[in-house]
């Protein structure tokens, strides 16, 4: 984690993070932090414009690196894209359609709470990449057990080419490369996760 203003790293209390004094749009703060060797990336200070040049930079130091950025203004979102952001959060837009979603449909919300929220154990929703030479691979959603060995739903199923299928057919063939979407217990979910994760 890094922040410029020091007194905000004196209660930093991550078990397995690092604060970090100092600017995050500087390259070289960048590669004190690992940016070289980083999986992801997240740009969330307060202006867009610290959020563009992080995200630009990050890109240049680290081609796969996954990059998600906060913007505050609409017209920042495509920016950020360009600039090489694998996602873009818009904070006030989120909290806007989440206080519509509360009045119009709380029940849904209720549900949407429980299964995101990492202390529900009892249920959640998790996403797990079909690897080459899984067991999944040329199974059918039908064939591969997860509802009935598991007890997962698949939600979705993303395929290779980024087309996402939402309440995927029984008869649907996995491939490798498939993002499934999955609602179930934690036990149950990190069981598929080392299904789907299976590698030749």
């Amino acid at each position: 984690m890094i922040e410029r203003n020091a007194n905000l790293l004196t209660e930093f209390d991550f078990p397995n993070g690092i604060p970090l004094h100092g600017d995050a749009t500087n390259d070289e703060m960048l590669k004190r932090a690992g940016i070289d060797r980083a999986r992801a990336l997240v740009a969330v200070t307060a202006s867009d414009s610290d959020n563009l040049y992080i995200t630009m930079s990050a890109r240049l130091l680290n081609d796969h690196i996954l990059i998600v950025a906060r913007a505050s203004e609409t017209a920042a979102d495509q920016k950020l894209l360009r600039a090489g952001a694998n996602r873009v959060i818009s904070p006030y837009q989120i909290g806007g359609v989440r206080v519509a979603q509360a009045v119009l449909r709380p029940t849904v919300v209720d549900f949407i709470e429980l299964a995101t929220k990492s202390e529900h154990f009892e249920l959640q929703i998790e996403e797990t990449r079909v690897a080459a030479g899984s067991g999944l691979v040329g199974k059918s959603v039908k064939d591969s057990g997860l509802r009935q060995e598991y007890g997962v739903i698949v939600v979705a199923v993303k395929k290779g080419t980024g087309h996402m299928i939402f309440n995927p057919a029984s008869q649907e063939i996995l491939q490798a490369g498939d993002i499934l979407i999955l609602i179930g217990s934690r036990e149950h979910l990190d069981g598929v996760a080392k299904l789907a994760g299976v590698s030749a």
